[in-house]
């Protein structure tokens, strides 16, 4: 699924992106383009982030 549709970015690669260090939807964007178009998909990067890191405080079982 597209992350971003303008510059063709898939979720997969935002991930990339989070897991690789981006805290912020610029920096996503300094990476791989997502979010420096027309700046609809910039709340789906900010959930993605919020996600990611919700996920990382969870401690396992």
């Amino acid at each position: 699924m597209y992350a971003c549709i303008c510059h063709g970015v898939h979720d997969y690669e935002v991930r990339d992106c989070i897991r690789a260090g981006a805290h912020t939807e610029d920096e996503i964007g300094e990476v791989c383009g997502a979010g420096t178009g027309c700046g609809n998909c910039r709340q789906r990067l900010a959930d993605m982030i919020e996600s990611h890191f919700a996920d990382e405080a969870v401690p396992a079982a």
